[in-house]
């Protein structure tokens, strides 16, 4: 196919700068969960986007920031580690705020390693009217003269195709990476795990932090007495206190049942099947600070 466009693009920045609600919206598909809490990405993620001109692979990356546990290093360098062999970074910036000192040590990083980055300046439906001018002046001065950047708010959908056809612009000529329908190249568990988590994140806020981990331990495919299937899963939520675990199950399992039912109904959508869902809460104290840990349950540092 003449022009065809094929490469690995990777997105970088502070948590909470609206990544993986960028990615979704680029993809047109929810394959990473979003929180208003900083730190819900905890994996590298590929989305993959393919169209008529091309195919872009794009690499979700966690939040870059001061790392205070085993967990936190983990996540900075996988997220550094992520600009290695793609074809270009996207550098997200939170435009409704003033650019900071992690945004500067994220463009120094990047500047020093010699990378190539273009710039989403998200989140622009935040900035009121009369500001819009002065916020693009600030991250011009921020940027320099001759950085690429565009306005978006992954939120949305502002600017998005503008920005894939920057994208673009930056990738070689080749084929197909992927098969046409794929859209994700993460195992079904570590999907239907982050969809747990997103839940217990946005139902419980800051009563419950980043101390929490989900374990898909069972996924089953089943039929009911009348002949229906459906795909039923055993999760189960870990946290490392006694207190943590008393909010997430709530009162008579309350919360549990919230987040139960949210969790079901976005795993329902990605599966597109019928979900009988059942979770419980361990408590595994200070399951971040220890290395057998962080590889049962999914976080190893990458080479």
């Amino acid at each position: 196919m003449d022009n065809y466009r094929s490469g690995f693009v990777t997105l970088l920045g502070r948590p909470n700068v609206g990544k993986s609600t960028l990615i979704n919206n680029l993809i047109g598909e929810k394959i990473t969960i979003t929180s208003p809490i900083a730190q819900t990405t905890r994996k590298k993620l590929k989305g993959i986007l393919t169209t008529k001109n091309g195919q872009i692979i794009f690499v979700d990356t966690p939040g870059v920031h001061k790392p205070h546990h085993r967990l936190g290093e983990i996540l900075v360098k996988n997220a550094k580690a992520a600009i290695n062999g793609v074809d270009i970074v996207i550098f997200v910036l939170d435009s409704s705020e003033d650019p900071g000192r992690g945004d500067k040590y994220i463009k120094d990083f990047l500047e020093a390693s010699h990378t190539e980055f273009i710039v989403a300046l998200n989140k622009w439906d935040l900035v009121a009217s009369e500001f819009k001018n002065l916020r693009l002046e600030q991250y011009r001065r921020f940027l320099g003269k001759n950085k690429n950047f565009q306005i978006v708010s992954a939120s949305e959908g502002e600017g998005c195709t503008q920005l894939l056809d920057m994208v673009f612009t930056f990738l070689p000529e080749g084929p197909k990476l992927y098969e046409e329908d794929t859209i994700c190249d993460q195992p079904l568990e570590t999907l239907l795990s982050d969809l747990v988590r997103e839940q217990v994140l946005r139902n419980t806020r800051e009563e419950v932090p980043h101390s929490v981990a989900v374990k898909i331990e069972k996924i089953d495919a089943m039929k009911r007495k009348n002949g229906k299937s459906f795909t039923a899963i055993l999760a189960t939520i870990i946290v490392e206190r006694t207190s943590q675990k008393g909010i997430i199950i709530g009162k008579k399992g309350s919360m549990l049942k919230i987040i139960g039912q949210s969790a079901r109904s976005n795993i329902s959508k990605l599966i597109d099947a019928p979900v009988h869902l059942e979770l419980f809460v361990k408590v595994v104290p200070n399951w971040r600070k220890k290395e057998s840990r962080l590889i049962e349950f999914g976080y190893e540092e990458e080479v």
